[in-house]
């Protein structure tokens, strides 16, 4: 494989990476707070949610003696969307928190060290299946089983993040599946969310604008990853160093999340 470890190892690079961990973990915890603070005291988000519902067959008399399986929809309970969106912001500020923790940040340097970040790949499954689910719920996918299979397909995308960077450690040779399957795993959650625009009432030319806004922009962010993973592989300019890519991971990740929480967030200003 092209070796993407980390050039010029030296205690500088990791304290000024520590340092900022611990910089990006309080942008996302002080913009959570706000965010969850703002969405329990404001009347209007607190009172907006949304319905989490199961789909079965119900056993209905229709009459003469005849009975018929028919399809039924039944709300288990109600999702407030506005507090909960705070949530992916609260995961990523955790995971740089504990990063920076003595003992914990030995071990995150030695794992950089070597080309591979556990921290990154586990609360992204976390963190970006919930985004994933709220933006879904914002475009009318309520059912349980669906988005039960959003999680895991999301959450899957991105252990194969982690199997790209742990299966590289013992190939001469960049190995791609993990990547291209990661890829594939997911487009799928996409694919269904698009179905769901292309249903909403008056047709796509009808979505509100917070539609397109959030699609658009996580659609720009989705690609910047790969991209970033890419560039590391292929060992372009900086990207040689893991290091920088690793900064850029956190780049990505701050702004990503902080523009996909406010259009969530301002999603609940809709109506419902």
């Amino acid at each position: 494989m092209e070796d993407i470890r980390v050039t010029n190892n030296n205690d500088i690079k990791y304290k000024k990476l520590r340092r900022f961990n611990g910089i990006m973990g309080a942008f996302h915890f002080i913009q959570a707070t706000f965010m969850l603070v703002y969405g329990l005291l404001d009347d209007t988000i607190s009172a907006f949610k949304l319905p989490v519902t199961t789909d079965f067959l119900e056993l209905v008399d229709i009459g003469g003696g005849d009975f018929a399986l028919l399809p039924a929809t039944e709300t288990l309970f109600e999702f407030p969307l506005g507090p909960i969106t705070s949530g992916f912001l609260y995961m990523s500020a955790i995971a740089h928190f504990l990063i920076v923790m003595p003992g914990i940040n030995d071990f995150y340097n030695r794992k950089i060290s070597e080309g591979i970040n556990y921290f990154r790949w586990f609360e992204y499954a976390l963190s970006s299946s919930l985004m994933i689910v709220l933006i879904a719920m914002n475009f009318g996918l309520y059912n349980l089983g669906s988005l039960i299979m959003l999680i895991a397909l999301n959450a899957v995308m991105n252990l194969l993040g982690l199997m790209m960077e742990i299966h590289n450690q013992t190939t001469e040779k960049t190995n791609w599946a993990a990547f291209n399957i990661g890829v594939f795993a997911g487009l799928i959650p996409w694919i269904v969310i698009a179905v769901y625009i292309a249903g909403i009432g008056g047709g796509v030319s009808e979505a509100p604008w917070f539609v397109w806004a959030i699609l658009g922009g996580y659609f720009l962010f989705f690609n910047t990853f790969p991209i970033n993973m890419f560039l590391q592989y292929k060992s372009v300019g900086k990207w040689k160093d893991y290091i920088f890519g690793e900064r850029m991971y956190i780049y990505l990740s701050l702004f990503s999340k902080s523009l996909l929480a406010w259009l969530v967030f301002a999603g609940t200003l809709r109506p419902v």
